[in-house]
């Protein structure tokens, strides 16, 4: 292959099934980007449930003692 035909390669529309190929891997890693922020958001809930619970746990031991 010719360097004009390498060009000409690279120009030419891409044919529908290149682009349903296309389309298709960019929502697979779309996907997968999604499922990861999933992740990292349900960390962040869990550990400020468990902030949550360990401060009122602190609170309750300080209300008790100023009694």
């Amino acid at each position: 292959m010719n360097i004009i035909d390498f060009i000409k390669e690279r120009m030419r529309d891409p044919t529908p099934l290149e682009r349903i190929a296309r389309e298709l891997a960019e929502a697979h890693v779309e996907k997968l980007e999604a499922e990861t922020a999933l992740d990292w958001a349900s960390s962040v809930v869990n550990y400020n449930k468990t902030r949550i619970a360990r401060l009122n746990e602190r609170l309750n031991e300080h209300k008790e003692k100023q009694k």
